[in-house]
C-alpha cells in the first residue's frame, strides 16, 4: 500500500469532457483524455511503475500537505508547508467550450509561494494508452512535446526553472519566494509548437475558471441545512457530466477494488440509464433544468435504437456518446490498485438484462413532465412501444440492479421498478390525454403489485427479500416507498425496515445485501454502499424516524474525504473503497439531503433516538 496512496487522498478536477485525479502529494495519477472513457495518459493509480505520473509538489518529503477546493469551484488547491516556506499548487482544467466536442484540453497547474520560500520538483511520465503505446519527446527552449501515433500531448512552460528529459520523461525544478507565482499548461492536441507562458496568463485562466463553477452553482436552488455538502456533490455531478451530450459517467475510474486485492474492479466510465435517471431527480431538486433536459435528451435518443430483444429495448449502460460497444477485456501488463487484478477496462455487464431500468427511466420522465418538461410526440410514440415491450417481458428473471454474476433471479427490485414504469405511464396518459393501451398498461401493473406481495414478501423473515427464492434482504428496496410502491408507515414496509436495520445496517453505513447468503458470482467481500446509507436515511425520514435519519445523515459525512468526495463502498476502517468520485453516491446525498430537510420543515414533534444495545448493529 505505500506504494499506493487511499483511494480517499485525491480530489477531481475537468472540463466537462475528461478529468484528472490529484494526490495530496501533488501527483495526478489518473487522467485520460480526450474522453471520461478514452484511454489513460496517467495512470499511475493502477500501476505504480508503468502507469504513467504528473507530479509537481517540494523537493524532499520534509513537508506537510493539505487539500481544499477553492470555495464553490472546481479549482483544486494542493497545499505545502514546510520549515522554508508555504506554498501551492493550483490545478484545474479550463472550462472553454464544453458543449463541442475537441480532442483539445488543458490541464493548468499554477505554481505559487505564499510564505518564505519553495523549491518545486516535477516529473511528467505519460504513459499512452494504458501503458501500452511507446511515446517520444521533442524537448525545447519553450517546453516539450511527447508524441504518439495517435495523440500528442505538448507541455507549455512558465519561462521559469528548467526542464530536462530523463530518457522520454520530463523533470525539472522551479525555486519560487513569497508572492511568486509560477506553471505549467499541458495541452493535448494543441494547434502549434510548445510556448512560453506568463503567469498573469495562467492567473486569468484561474480566473476565468473559477467565475464559471461559481456562476453555475450560483443557479442552484437549494438554500436547505446542509447546503456546503450538496453544493459539492452538485460541482461532483456536475464535472462526471460529458456536456456535448449531457451524459453523467458513474465514476472517473476504471478497475479501484471494491476490496483491496480483490477481483471486483470495474470501469464506471460510462453511463447508465440507471444513475442518470437517478441524476434527473437531484437536478431538478436543486433547479438545474437545462441539465435535465440535456440528459433526458440523450435518454430518448437512446430509446430510438432497438439493441435487441436479448437485452430488451435498451441497454443498461452506454458510452458517452451514446454507442453500445463496451467490450470488456484485462489490462493484463499492470499490478492493478496495490495488486488488485484484473484490470478491467470496457464493461461486460453491458448486455446484462436487467428489467429495472425502464423504471427508473419512466420515473424521471414523469417528475420531469411535473418540472414542465414535457415529452413531445415522437417520444411518446417511442416510449409507449418501451411499455408494450415490458407488458410482454416483466415476468422473467434479470441480473438485477446490482449487475451480479451468479446468473438470473426473480429480483423483486426490478419487479418494483416494473410497477414503477407502468404506473408512470398510465399517469401520463391520463393527465395529457395521450394515446395508450391503458386497459392493458393497467392490467399489468396491477399483476406485477400482486405478484411482489405474494412472492416478493416473506412472511418467515417478515419482510420483502431479494428475490422470490431466497430470504436475503436486500438494500435495493429501501426504493420502495421513495417510488411510492408502499406508504412509508404501512405495517409490511416498516417490518422490512426493521428486519434490515437488524442484518443490513451497521453503525448507520448499509451493506447491499449479504453475499455469503446469496452468492453473486465473485469472490470475495465488500464494503458498505454508500449509496445505500442514502437511500436508508431518505426512507427513515419518510417513515416518520427523523431523528434517527438526521444522525444517520451527519454521520455520514464523517466517511466523506477530506474535499466531501465518496468513493462507491466504505471499508471496515472507513476507507474509501470503488471507483471515485462516484456519480451513484453524490446524487442520492443530494436526494436524502432534500427529503430529509422537507420532512424536518414539517416535522410535528421530537422523535428520539433509540440507541443501540451493547453490539447491536447500530
Amino acid at each position: 500500500m505505500d506504494r499506493y496512496p487511499p483511494i480517499a487522498e485525491h480530489g477531481l478536477i475537468g472540463d466537462l469532457q475528461t478529468a484528472a485525479l490529484v494526490t495530496t502529494d501533488g501527483t495526478i495519477d489518473w487522467w485520460c483524455t480526450p474522453r471520461f472513457d478514452s484511454p489513460s495518459v496517467f495512470a499511475s493509480l493502477l500501476d505504480h511503475d508503468n502507469g504513467g505520473r504528473y507530479r509537481i509538489g517540494p523537493e524532499g518529503d520534509d513537508y506537510v500537505t493539505r487539500q481544499l477546493y477553492l470555495p464553490d469551484t472546481a479549482v483544486l488547491i494542493t497545499r505545502f508547508m514546510t520549515g522554508d516556506g508555504v506554498g501551492e499548487v493550483i490545478d484545474f482544467l479550463p472550462v472553454e467550450d464544453p458543449h463541442r466536442v475537441s480532442d483539445r484540453h488543458r490541464l493548468v497547474r499554477l505554481v505559487r509561494c505564499v510564505r518564505g520560500q519553495m523549491r518545486f520538483v516535477f516529473e511528467c511520465a505519460p504513459r499512452f494508452d494504458y501503458g501500452r503505446q511507446a511515446h517520444e519527446l521533442e524537448l525545447t527552449e519553450e517546453g516539450a512535446v511527447f508524441r504518439t501515433p495517435t495523440l500528442a500531448m505538448t507541455i507549455h512552460g512558465a519561462g521559469q526553472g528548467r526542464m530536462e528529459r530523463r530518457g522520454n520523461d520530463l523533470r525539472g525544478a522551479l525555486t519560487v519566494h513569497a508572492g511568486q507565482a509560477g506553471g505549467l499548461v499541458l495541452e493535448s492536441a494543441a494547434q502549434g509548437p510548445p510556448r512560453t507562458t506568463v503567469p498573469g496568463e495562467l492567473l486569468e485562466s484561474f480566473n476565468e475558471t473559477a467565475r464559471f463553477w461559481r456562476g453555475w452553482l450560483g443557479r442552484s436552488s437549494y438554500r436547505g441545512r446542509w447546503r456546503e455538502q450538496v453544493d459539492r456533490s452538485a460541482i461532483t455531478l456536475k464535472l462526471l457530466t460529458y456536456a456535448p451530450t449531457g451524459a453523467l459517467v458513474a465514476a472517473a475510474t476504471a478497475g479501484l477494488p471494491e476490496l483491496v486485492g480483490g477481483e471486483r474492479n470495474w470501469d464506471y466510465r460510462f453511463t447508465w440509464i440507471r444513475d442518470g435517471s437517478f441524476s434527473i431527480h437531484a437536478l431538478l431538486g436543486l433547479g438545474f433544468t437545462e441539465e435535465a433536459e440535456a440528459f433526458g435528451r440523450w435518454l430518448s435518443d437512446r430509446t430510438e435504437e432497438q439493441a435487441g430483444e436479448a437485452s430488451g429495448p435498451l441497454r443498461i449502460m452506454y458510452r458517452v456518446d451514446g454507442s453500445s460497444e463496451l467490450v470488456e477485456e484485462t489490462l493484463d501488463h499492470w499490478e492493478g490498485y496495490a495488486g488488485s487484478r484484473p484490470v478491467r477496462i470496457g464493461n461486460g455487464a453491458a448486455d446484462q438484462l436487467q428489467l429495472d431500468i425502464y423504471g427508473e427511466l419512466l420515473d424521471s420522465v414523469y417528475l420531469a413532465d411535473r418540472n414542465g418538461i414535457r415529452v413531445g410526440h415522437p417520444g411518446w410514440v417511442k416510449l409507449a412501444q418501451l411499455t408494450d415491450w415490458l407488458c410482454d417481458h416483466w415476468d422473467q428473471p434479470d441480473e438485477g440492479v446490482w449487475e451480479t454474476r451468479g446468473g438470473r433471479q426473480n429480483f423483486t427490485y426490478g419487479r418494483v421498478m416494473c410497477w414503477v414504469a407502468l404506473d408512470r405511464m398510465v399517469r401520463l396518459a391520463r393527465e395529457h390525454g395521450r394515446p395508450a393501451d391503458l386497459g392493458r398498461w393497467v392490467e399489468q401493473r396491477d399483476r406485477i403489485y400482486d405478484q411482489i406481495m405474494e412472492r416478493g414478501w416473506n412472511p418467515k423473515r417478515n419482510a420483502f427479500t431479494q428475490h422470490d427464492k431466497t430470504e436475503v434482504l436486500d438494500a435495493s428496496l429501501l426504493m420502495m416507498p421513495l417510488v411510492g410502491f408502499v406508504a412509508p408507515r404501512d405495517p409490511l414496509w416498516l417490518a422490512t425496515l426493521d428486519a434490515m436495520d437488524g442484518e443490513l445496517v451497521s453503525d448507520s453505513l448499509v451493506y447491499r445485501y449479504d453475499p455469503s447468503a446469496s452468492p453473486d458470482g465473485l469472490r470475495g467481500h465488500e464494503g458498505t454502499f454508500s449509496i445505500c446509507t442514502f437511500w436508508y436515511v431518505d426512507a427513515l425520514a419518510r417513515s416518520g424516524r427523523l431523528e434517527q435519519a438526521r444522525l444517520t445523515f451527519e454521520k455520514m459525512f464523517t466517511y466523506a474525504n477530506h474535499l466531501g468526495l465518496y468513493a462507491e463502498e466504505i471499508g471496515q476502517t472507513g476507507e474509501q473503497l470503488g471507483n471515485f468520485p462516484q456519480a451513484f453516491t453524490h446524487l442520492s446525498l443530494i436526494n436524502a439531503a432534500i427529503t430529509l430537510d422537507h420532512q424536518l420543515d414539517h416535522a410535528a414533534g421530537f422523535d428520539p433516538v433509540q440507541l443501540p444495545d451493547a453490539g447491536g448493529a447500530g
